[in-house]
């Protein structure tokens, strides 16, 4: 199968998740591609719209993997633009992971994932799976369960 990767990351944090999450689907058997979403500058949180330098297509994938940060307690504006501006995801697996911060529930990781999945669906695809990693001491455990987690999905 082949899946990509599909990660907006700016402290490199996101992207280190889908690295790892990229060597299981290969080790695996999968053709597996990690790309990233790319802005032309800083795009702030709740931004309306955004240049990008860089927009992976996901039509030359059958499963796809999306993986953000949480911003402003919400999904960072950069992979909503992206994810609105997808054409359509019919037929497709997606799974939905984000990265925050803060480890308290009500720091937007649940709000994040719940606008991804959403877009995602309203797109036609089919959300199979969700995580989010809290950037903590226990990191390590959190992304070694998503990456368990995922690698069980296609």
């Amino acid at each position: 199968m082949k899946i990509g990767i599909i990660v907006y990351s700016q402290t490199e944090n996101t992207y280190a998740v889908s690295q790892k999450l990229q060597e299981k689907f290969a080790e695996v058997g999968h053709d597996v591609e990690v790309e990233r979403v790319l802005t032309a500058g800083e795009v702030p949180p709740r931004a309306k719209n955004a240049e990008f330098q860089s927009k992976p297509d996901v039509e030359v994938y059958d499963a796809l993997v999306f993986g953000a940060p949480v911003h402003a307690f919400s999904l960072a504006a950069p992979m909503k633009l992206y994810l609105e501006q997808i054409e359509s995801l019919n037929g497709k697996k997606v799974a939905c992971f984000v990265t925050k911060g803060l480890r308290f529930n009500w720091t937007g990781g649940n709000q994040a994932i719940g606008k991804m999945k959403k877009i995602c669906q309203t797109k036609g695809g089919t959300v199979v799976g969700t995580d989010i990693i809290v950037w903590n001491k226990n990191k390590d455990q959190q992304i070694d369960d998503l990456i368990r987690k995922f690698s069980l999905l296609f």
